[in-house]
């Protein structure tokens, strides 16, 4: 076959082809996108029954489809129609409603952002939203913390559609020059109450300050808000508000069991154990007030090794290794997750089981959010809340917001303490107990600053028991409590001191910040209110500034700062080491690892035990144990010898050698190594014996003599050993001689042995 040939003709030709298709694409976009704007205002939303009765392109149909969206939910049918017509839309509706998917849809590809309060649920959005329009051209981009920031400037001028984190939006705006919201057609702000709330007002009110005013804005979230405040800082014009599930009996999903538990907070450790134990084949959600708790709570339960795979997610933990725990627990069918309100925001976990409130809610949306990770999209899930005596007021709370909830008891016969393990624990890894210190701490803090005191005492709490409960034998002072319980208690302020507008303190004095405080303003703060000095002459002002000047504070090392030190510098406290006369460290070879395969198995921190892993560890560990055996025994048997040698030289009465363990290093190396043969070094020299060194003329003539001699010894006397000798030779009478034999015997018995 020739091959074809191309000439600058055809080449043009093929190029007007192509174009000419391209054109004829676009018109028939333009056709289709004319047809559905002509049924925006004509569709009725009672009579939409799938989304095919939605007008929506062919491309979103078909997106829909492969991805096995049929039939839309209320808050999808609702909200996608108004959002169509160019409404501003506040969509509530209750957890794992589909929300998500009700704006998406309403993205046409002409400049859309969307913000959301966490990492994880923007990469969810973005994986929807690839999922569902993947057949259409526009570009999307996803900017949250903890990626690449050069990666992401690069590329932001393509981006027809942005999701992201309030943070990293802030940033692009501020430092890259490709990232323009000039064009912006469409704002989405998924929980919205989140975003707006004071946790991100200065971002957000910045980035509402960079976008156009002319746009469209749509905000979705369980728990939406409503405040003239929120509302008027986004500029919402003739909003429509969608509660399809507001005039319902419950706010929560029906197919959600809730029940509460009243239980002391020195018990919800044994209590969250035994329910881990008993529920090895389910998937579990277990919420804490703050990370610190979480992570103590996550490395106990992991030395504990219980049957179930154990997950950790908080905001502390890197941005790689919190994807990789959120995909990992979405695929696993039984698994526990302990994690902080950062999960509770959004997340779509798959057939979630338990949802374990192990610290009371903050208020009443953070437990419809935390409570809505299960029972999603009409099925079934359960809700276990653990209450201390003293926040039971948290319930009529629930109850005043339709949220139906019902008590259990416990029988704490079924109950399992880990208290004296965990105590165990503490005492061997000094890192574990500061991680019990630090979730004492947290959990004080937090309980301590909550708003709602008719909910949260702190002064109800048994800390010398809940310090007990964590393994820890003493109790951490909070000083944070102590000093705003001591400023409070003194009630006045000193007469240097005034009371400024939004109630601090103020002073006309140098105030020296000591390094206990946990203030972040520096070492020296300065502080001062009037300057009245028309009524006083200098000399008068000078003495007066002397006399109020503090005494300078000592730097005072507390017995925390010294704890703090130590474990920068990984020492561990309560260890004994032992030192050889060399100054090599002894080991304990029944705690301590001596090979590098054991060392390396000991200092991972994975939950279970690997079978594999630890087989090959234990042979290697038994192969140095037989090498320090050998290396024991050899010593052992030198020392008798020379022990032997000094007897032998005192029964002769010699003087005791001087360096006898010298001598021997080099002549007994071939027999310390095979062990049978006993040490002869110590018998008489048989040249000088037979004077083999007097004449070397009769050399050969005397050794002759002296071997048929021998010779006829041993077959006069088969038993006679070579070293018991004429008795003119060795000079020994008959006793000495029994002795001597006596000796001998005794020693190779010993070395056998």
């Amino acid at each position: 076959m020739k091959p074809k040939r191309f000439d600058k003709r055809g080449a043009k030709g093929d190029h007007l082809s192509i174009v000419r298709r391209k054109k004829e694409l676009k018109e028939l976009e333009k056709r289709e996108i004319a047809q559905l704007t002509a049924r925006y205002d004509h569709v009725k939303i009672d009579e939409i029954q799938s989304f095919a009765d939605m007008p929506l392109s062919q491309k979103t149909q078909r997106g829909l489809a492969e991805c096995e969206y049929f039939v839309p939910t209320e808050i999808q049918r609702e909200s996608v129609i108004l959002g169509l017509r160019g409404f501003d839309v506040l969509g509530a509706a209750k957890t794992g409603s589909g929300k998500t998917l009700a704006f998406l849809l309403t993205l046409d590809g002409l400049g859309a952002l969307i913000i959301t309060p966490t990492r994880e649920l923007a990469v969810q959005i973005y994986q929807t939203l690839v999922n569902v329009g993947k057949f259409h051209d526009f570009s999307a981009g996803l900017l949250i913390g903890g990626k690449e920031l050069e990666f992401e400037k690069d590329r932001l001028d393509v981006i027809n559609i942005v999701i992201g984190t309030p943070g990293r939006l802030l940033h692009h705006m501020d430092q890259n020059p490709l990232f323009t919201c000039v064009n912006l057609q469409i704002l989405v702000l998924d929980e919205a109450d989140r975003c707006l709330d004071m946790g991100f007002e200065r971002e957000m009110n910045a980035i509402i300050e960079n976008l156009p005013p002319t746009r469209q804005t749509l905000l979705f979230s369980a728990t939406q808000t409503k405040k003239v405040k929120d509302l008027g800082r986004l500029s919402l014009k003739d909003p429509k508000y969608v509660s399809v599930h507001e005039h319902e009996k419950y706010k929560t999903p029906e197919g959600l069991t809730q029940s509460y538990m009243m239980i002391e907070q020195h018990d919800k450790l044994t209590m969250l154990w035994s329910f881990i134990k008993s529920h090895p084949k389910q998937k579990i959600i277990i919420f804490f007030a703050t990370c610190n708790q979480v992570k103590f709570v996550f490395d106990v339960v992991c030395k504990l090794r219980p049957y179930n795979t154990l997950y950790c997610l908080n905001g502390k933990i890197k941005q790689e290794k919190r994807m990789d725990t959120y995909q990992s627990f979405c695929r696993k069918q039984h698994a526990v997750l302990f994690a902080t309100d950062l999960a509770s925001r959004g997340l779509d976990f798959p057939e979630v089981h338990w949802v374990i409130h192990a610290d009371c809610p903050e208020d009443v949306d953070t437990y419809i959010h935390r409570s809505g990770r299960t029972a999603r999209y009409f099925k079934g899930g359960e809700s276990l809340l653990l209450l201390n005596p003293s926040e039971k007021n948290f319930i009529e709370m629930l109850e005043t917001n339709r949220i139906p909830i019902t008590e259990i008891k416990v029988n704490p016969n079924q109950l399992v303490s880990p208290q004296a393990k965990i105590s165990a624990f503490l005492a061997k890894y000094p890192e574990l107990k500061a991680s019990a210190q630090r979730a004492f701490v947290s959990y004080c803090k937090s309980v301590f600053l909550m708003k709602n005191k008719s909910v949260f005492d702190f002064n109800s709490i048994d800390t010398a028991k809940f310090a007990s409960s964590l393994g820890l034998v003493t109790t951490p002072r909070v000083r944070f409590i102590n000093r705003a319980e001591k400023s409070k208690s003194d009630g006045k302020t000193k007469p240097h001191e005034k009371i400024s507008e939004n109630g601090v303190k103020n002073s006309d004095t140098f105030h020296f910040m000591s390094d206990d405080d946990d203030s972040d303003d520096g070492v020296l703060k300065m502080k001062r209110v009037n300057h009245k000095l028309e009524e006083m002459n200098i000399e008068e002002e000078k003495e007066e500034e002397v006399l109020e000047m503090p005494a300078p504070k000592h730097h005072v090392v507390t017995k925390a700062k010294i704890a703090k030190r130590i474990l920068k510098k990984n020492i561990s406290a309560n260890k004994k080491v032992v030192f050889d006369d060399e100054g090599q460290q002894i080991l304990d070879r029944s705690k301590v690892k001596a090979t590098e395969a054991g060392k390396s198995y000991e200092e991972a921190a994975e939950c279970g035990i690997n079978i594999d892993e630890a087989k090959k560890v234990m042979l290697e560990e038994d192969k140095f144990d037989r090498k320090l055996f050998r290396e024991k025994l050899k010593a052992k048997r030198k020392m008798n010898k020379i022990k032997l040698k000094e007897e032998a030289r005192e029964r002769r009465g010699l003087p005791p050698s001087d360096n006898v363990e010298a001598a021997d290093s080099d002549g007994d190396a071939e027999s310390d190594e095979s062990g049978s043969e006993p040490d002869l070094s110590w018998l008489p020299d048989p040249d000088k014996v037979y004077n083999r060194d007097s004449d070397h003329e009769n050399e050969d003539s005397g050794t002759e003599e002296i071997d048929s001699n021998v010779k006829r010894r041993k077959l006069e006397n088969p038993s006679e050993d070579e070293v018991t000798s004429d008795d003119e030779c060795l000079g020994l009478n008959k006793r000495e001689q029994e002795e001597l034999a006596l000796k001998f015997l005794s020693s190779k018995k010993k070395l056998s042995s």
